[in-house]
């Protein structure tokens, strides 16, 4: 379990996220939902310790990931962040096994080597682990680096916005992705995610932010609803019955 209690961060007087406080269950999809600027890409790096919170504290499986040191927290959680730059010219099979690093220190042994290439084969980059990452196109790549994540062999993964820039094929193909992972690996994932109809089709569980606090937390029953919707969006929303669930439509 993700344990958040009452968690903020200030950027300015009057400009915060928080105070937070907010169970997530181990296993399964969740996705944090809401308009821009929510604090759902904010709360994610706080959780992910890649971001000092001024007050509150986030335990995973109960470490406190603010005072445990780094490489314990690495063990149990990994994110990625929307921003992935490297600069120097990387293969698919190199950069997943960054993902290791937190097992191997660098030196990797046949067993970082059997997660890498099973990270791999499980993305369907097989065919690919010894191209250049530049050389990719942009929905390779991105599962590459979410092939990364999953390399680092953690039950917690949190991925922000990993659908940022993908067109719809290559979207539907990394949730399934994804949905995969919760299921056959037994990951526990928390993504943002823009598009509420991926996370109602995709997730277990949704949370719903505005103006920086969390506004609704349930199933996707429970948050796919004209007025839940229309309350966290400011704009009108309807929801209708989709060939594989509710759709939300904006009018």
């Amino acid at each position: 379990m993700i344990r958040i209690r009452d968690l903020v961060h200030r950027y300015s007087s009057d400009t915060a996220i928080g105070p937070i406080s907010l169970d997530l269950p181990a296993g399964g999809v969740v996705a944090l939902i809401g308009p821009n600027g929510a604090g759902k890409s904010t709360l994610l790096t706080m959780v992910g310790r890649l971001l000092s919170p001024d007050e509150g504290t986030v335990e995973i499986a109960g470490l406190d990931v603010h005072r445990a040191p780094s490489k314990q927290v690495a063990r149990i959680v990994s994110i990625l962040r929307q921003e992935n730059h490297f600069v120097t010219r990387l293969t698919v099979r190199q950069l997943v096994g960054f993902g290791r690093y937190p097992h191997s220190g660098g030196r990797l042994t046949q067993v970082d080597e059997d997660r890498i290439s099973e990270a791999i084969d499980f993305l369907g980059l097989t065919d690919l682990e010894q191209r250049f990452i530049d050389e990719l196109s942009g929905g390779q790549r991105q599962r590459a680096y979410v092939a990364m994540v999953l390399a680092q062999d953690t039950e917690f993964v949190l991925l922000d916005e990993p659908l940022n820039n993908l067109d719809m094929k290559h979207a539907v193909q990394m949730m399934k992705h994804l949905r995969r992972a919760a299921e056959e690996l037994g990951r526990t994932i928390v993504i943002v995610l823009h598009d509420i109809n991926f996370a109602g089709h995709y997730a277990d569980r949704i949370c719903a932010m505005k103006d920086g606090e969390v506004v609704e937390f349930g199933t996707p029953a429970e948050i796919m609803t004209d007025d839940v919707l229309t309350r966290v969006f400011d704009t009108p929303v309807r929801v209708v019955d989709g060939p594989s669930g509710p759709l939300a439509v904006y009018y």
